[in-house]
This record gives C-alpha cells, structure tokens and sequence, in this order.
C-alpha cells in the first residue's frame, strides 16, 4: 500500500491533438502531480454528465452497469491504474459482494466512470505518477479562470453565456432529452455560474 498514490477527477478537456478524443485529468489527492489520460467520446460524455450530475432520461451503460451490481450486492471497492505501456493506461475495479473478492481488467476511462458513480477511491503506483504525470504550479489567479472558460462549441452564436437562467433551463432540459450530454454539461455549468 506505500507505493499506491490515490488520484481524483479534476474535469475533462477536448484533446486538440486527437481528433474525437477527449483528456481526463487526474491530480494526486494531496499533491502536485496531474496525469492526463486520453479518452474516447462516448466515456467522456459519461464522465462529464456525472461530473455534472446531470440525470440522462434514460441509464447509459456506465449507470446499467452499477445498477446490475447494486441489484446482486456487489460493491465496487477501488479501481487501480497499474500499468502504462506504449502510452495506453491499464485499470483493474475490485468487486466484492461480502464473501468474495473479484479483481476484472478494465479500461481506464471505463473504470472512472464506474467509480464516479460508485463513489469509489482510484488509486495508481508513484511510479506511473511520476512517469505520466506533470506538476501545475499553484497560480491562485490563473487556475480558477482557465477552468470556467466556456469551450468554443457553447459560444458559437447564439451564445448561451447572454442566456437568461430561464432559457438556460428550457435549454439544458431540451438536451438532455435528446442525450446530447455533453453539451448539456456544458449548459449546466453556465447555469451554475448564473444562478451564483
């Protein structure tokens, strides 16, 4: 367990460098290290909306999956980033129902989306912290901005950003009938802003 670093979600990026990808950030929990892992769209679109808690109309896989577990008793205990080989991260989720234990390989963005929703700790090795990961220098200034910078797609014209709480509302219901989540997710966060 020393050599085990627990890791959280700081949000999600579109990677400028792959077209379709997205980057999730990972920080060390009580420290400098941030480790980026590149993900597909549809796991980023279920990363986000729980990073949201938006509710989909209907479950996507990431919510039937956990609903599955908790019908048979099963319990999400970690999941553990433990290998990075040819730039592509290696998870495994640690299952248990009470009698046994069951360790299944999964992919990263996988594994994330299932702990969000379970509430369970993610963990890697210092070694891959310290081969993957970079250091953010604390600019109490500069981070805070960068985060609330809405992303191009939500400012195209019209911009959601002059929208009023109400239209914003309207808006974010509409997409979420849709399932367009990430762009609901994006409008949720709008929304947050105004409504403080």
């Amino acid at each position: 367990m020393d050599d085990r670093i627990k890791l959280k979600v700081l949000g999600l990026s579109y990677n400028q460098l792959q077209s379709g990808a997205f980057a999730l950030l990972l920080a060390q929990e009580d420290g400098p290290y941030r480790i980026p892992v590149v993900i597909g769209a549809a796991e980023a679109q279920s990363i986000a909306i729980r990073l949201e808690s938006i509710t989909p109309s209907r479950p996507l896989t990431h919510d039937l999956f956990m609903s599955f577990a908790q019908a048979f008793g099963v319990r999400l205990r970690e999941v553990f980033i433990y290998k990075f080989e040819d730039g592509i991260f290696s998870s495994e989720l640690t299952f248990d129902d009470g009698e046994r234990q069951v360790v299944l390989d999964a992919r990263t963005s996988d594994a994330i989306a299932i702990a969000l929703r379970c509430r369970a700790p993610i963990w890697t090795t210092r070694a891959i912290l310290e081969e993957t990961g970079f250091i953010i220098e604390d600019d109490p200034t500069a981070e805070p901005s960068a985060e609330r910078q809405p992303s191009p797609e939500v400012t195209a014209e019209p911009n959601p950003e002059n929208f009023a709480v109400e239209e914003l509302e309207k808006l974010l219901a509409k997409l979420i009938d849709d399932e367009d989540y990430e762009q609901a997710a994006r409008i949720s966060e709008i929304l947050k802003r105004k409504k403080q």
